[in-house]
């Protein structure tokens, strides 16, 4: 993505914000900065920190993930990764930026692009599970309870509905891949006649890459039952912090919440982050703020607003802000080492290309992406590539220092 892109995101984001709590303040402004005012200097320093302790125990699952490539993989690289990729999916739309970065940084790590994704593609994988897994229990415990309360759950469900239909999406993938690469195949052909795409060979040959990277992950995890566990249970703490964080706040501003409701917030919070499936704005700004108002008026009225706002600034603004820093601070290290090591015959790639490369062998760009590592074992892309598609495994690969980084 291009400079100028960032920029108007940033300035984007900071439009619908204000608009939002416009929105939140414009009836009880009074109300919510007295809510705002009872919090101790230790509450607040505890609700301002909760969003970066939560994505700090993101880094631990990839310390887990990464160990399998670099032995000596420490928890702070895994951070490092978690708030890069928090930073780059903030200030993209849905959130496509985030494997992006990461790949980048986990080159710069010493982690191959291909095995980057092939780690990714593994993160990604248990996270989605697991959330699926923790909120269907909430919805069957209380979706029922509050959808009788306001029409407004009913995007809660189509949300909830999109996220189960990615599941089935990536399993079936796994279990059928021939089946996805022969659409593939006839959706290219289909595109190029209305020439939508220029290169529908191209764009088989992609597709067919990410999907033989992608089974053999699934492949590999089926095999690595206790790295699925442990990434699972540390995914599994870091949502219950993530949804939990409005309860915390509320008992700090003195709002009269019982633990018995705990459950209860847990459940509003999933539902909320549930229904950002329908807001391709990078970091879903505007309709995240408005939609908690909505979801949460149900249980804390009109203080719903006052709770909006620090939780707002601990789950997005903040751990924005500091992925930024971290990101921009680590890059400088890396290519500062890189700088620092004997000369080699090959001259070090620019950080244009290294991003490039990032983008190609990132899951979330299935278009343009290729693992560089070529072909797992065990699966050929000949094995997946339907009958009668032209082999064309002549062209390049990949083409990093030609190709332009999309907007």
């Amino acid at each position: 993505m291009k400079k100028s892109n960032y920029i108007w995101n940033f300035l984007l984001i900071a439009a619908l914000t204000a608009g939002a709590l416009w929105f939140a303040l414009k009836d009880n402004y009074q109300e919510v900065m007295d809510a705002i005012g009872k919090i101790s200097p230790l509450g607040l320093v505890v609700i301002l920190s909760w969003g970066i302790l939560f994505t700090c125990v993101w880094g631990l699952a990839y310390k887990v993930l990464a160990r399998k490539y670099v032995k000596n993989y420490t928890w702070w690289d895994g951070i490092v990764v978690a708030f890069t990729g928090t930073f780059f999916s903030g200030i993209t739309p849905s959130s496509t930026g985030g494997q992006f970065g990461q790949a980048y940084i986990l080159k710069k790590q010493g982690i191959d692009y291909s095995d980057g994704a092939s780690l990714l593609w593994a993160d990604f994988i248990i996270y989605q599970t697991t959330m699926m897994v923790y909120v269907t229990i909430l919805f069957l415990l209380k979706f029922s309870y509050y959808a009788h309360q306001s029409a407004w759950f009913t995007i809660i469900l189509a949300g909830y509905v999109v996220n189960i239909l990615v599941i089935l999406f990536l399993y079936t993938m796994a279990l059928f891949p021939t089946v996805y690469i022969s659409l593939a195949h006839r959706l290219a052909g289909l595109l190029s006649h209305f020439r939508f795409i220029k290169n529908p060979q191209h764009m088989i040959e992609s597709w067919t890459v990410q999907m033989t990277s992608f089974t053999r992950e699934i492949k590999k995890l089926s095999r690595d039952r206790t790295v699925i566990l442990q990434c699972a249970g540390i995914n599994f703490v870091r949502l219950t912090m993530l949804y939990m964080l409005p309860f915390v706040i509320a008992r700090f501003m003195h709002i009269d919440l019982h633990f018995s409701q705990l459950i209860d917030v847990i459940a509003l919070s999933s539902f909320v982050y549930m229904a950002n499936s329908f807001i391709p704005i990078p970091g879903a700004s505007g309709g995240t703020e408005v939609l908690f108002n909505i979801v949460f008026s149900t249980l804390l009225g009109s203080l719903a607003s006052a709770v909006m706002i620090l939780w707002r600034v601990s789950t997005y603004h903040i751990i924005l802000v500091l992925g930024g820093v971290m990101f921009m601070i680590a890059r400088a290290r890396y290519e500062r080492r890189e700088q620092q090591s004997p000369v080699s015959l090959n001259p070090q790639p620019s950080m244009e290309a290294d991003l490039q490369s990032a983008q190609q062998a990132d899951p979330e760009y299935p278009e343009t992406g290729a693992p560089a590592g070529g072909e797992p074992v065990g699966l050929s892309i000949d094995d997946l590539r339907p009958v009668g598609c032209a082999d064309s495994r002549q062209e390049p690969a990949m083409e990093t220092g030609e190709r332009k980084m999309e907007d």
